[in-house]
């Protein structure tokens, strides 16, 4: 698919300076009804974009180069697009400090400008690598900002578990929305360089998104927004649909632990107050910081209790590839596919008894 040039607006016969809306917050939170909503005010995704589904109609209005990306930087760390752990920060902020990444991304980025001064970047992986992005846009002398969606943590996991067929369960679901947010919270943080940030309610962008898309364009001053013609406001209209909230739920409906519960309720309630005029405060952020330690003692509690579980399951896994090398044939190529420390971990009975039944001796192998 070939991107067409987008004429500068002629409001600004001098030329509109370079900015990067990165919109950033949890899957199904929103995200790519906000980007819908400026990519059709002139604001460039760039192309192409990855395609519709069922789970989004409408379209993602993301570019098909970051989320493929992202996907191979988060498969090399280890790391879920929902991952609950904190320590997950730490394995994605290792490719986030590389050299070699943040010029590809800043390669990938500057010609697009030649389509658009104002360009949107969205991916629900993005929050991931937020410090690579910042560093890559100012690299290409356009000023970074930021929009964070903000839809009920209930909603979100409903949304997830009815569209991405999510087996992980709901206080899975939700550990991962607390770490995700307060995570991008702190990410977002003003720093040099910067156009600043803002918070969007999803049900205030249903609700009214002239009034929401025009405080977000004057907040990051966003000439693309705030100088908007009537025909592509029309265009808007046709796109937004009241009915894109089709899933509603409480936290009452996920039955979570009392203290996963307490902690995603408070975070909730925290971010609501940003994305009211004047809540980003010194104060909120200290507040931000007292929740995110919370959470990382919740789960580190956690994973101490649950060491039990994950090591049963490493040992099953194990056991599965044993088993699965045993049922490739019992040639010796095959069973060399299986690792040094998965066979050393398996008791001499059994390794004697698979290797009866495959017919070896202990001088073949």
């Amino acid at each position: 698919m070939t991107e067409q040039p987008r004429a500068i607006d002629e409001m600004n016969p001098d030329g509109v300076p370079r900015k990067v809306l990165f919109v950033a917050g949890a899957g199904r939170s929103g995200t790519s009804t906000l980007a819908g909503i400026v990519s059709r005010l002139g604001m460039h995704v760039p192309l192409p974009e990855v395609p519709p589904d069922d789970s989004n109609p409408r379209g993602f209005s993301e570019p098909q180069w970051v989320v493929d990306v992202h996907d191979e930087w988060l498969r090399e760390s280890l790391v879920q697009v929902s991952d609950s752990r904190p320590e997950a920060w730490f394995d994605t902020g290792r490719i986030c400090s590389r050299e070699p990444a943040r010029i590809r991304v800043t390669e990938w980025l500057e010609p697009h400008f030649e389509h658009h001064p104002e360009l949107v970047v969205k991916d629900p992986r993005l929050s991931w690598f937020l410090g690579l992005w910042r560093v890559a846009a100012i690299r290409t002398g356009a000023t970074p900002v930021f929009a964070t969606m903000l839809r009920p943590p209930a909603e979100v996991v409903g949304s997830k578990q009815k569209y991405y067929a999510n087996k992980l369960g709901s206080a899975h679901l939700a550990a991962s929305w607390v770490n995700m947010l307060l995570h991008t919270e702190r990410a977002t943080r003003p720093a040099e360089g910067d156009g600043g940030r803002v918070f969007v309610r999803y049900e205030d962008l249903l609700s009214d998104w002239v009034r929401t898309t025009t405080a977000l364009g004057h907040a990051l001053d966003l000439q693309t927004i705030i100088h908007t013609r009537s025909d592509q406001i029309r265009e808007v209209h046709r796109f937004i649909d009241p009915t894109l909230r089709r899933v509603t739920a409480t936290l009452d409906d996920l039955a979570l632990p009392r203290r996963l519960h307490e902690l995603t309720g408070q975070t909730w309630e925290e971010l609501n107050k940003l994305a009211d005029e004047g809540g980003d405060t010194a104060d909120a952020h200290a507040t931000f910081d007292q929740l995110r330690a919370a959470y990382v003692d919740l789960y580190e509690e956690s994973a101490a209790i649950s060491r039990s579980t994950a090591e049963h399951a490493r040992i099953q896994a194990r056991r599965r590839a044993l088993h699965e090398a045993a049922e490739a044939g019992g040639s010796r190529s095959l069973a060399d596919r299986v690792p040094h420390d998965v066979r050393a971990a398996i008791p001499p009975s059994v390794r004697r008894g698979v290797r009866r039944a495959l017919g070896r001796t202990r001088d073949e192998q």
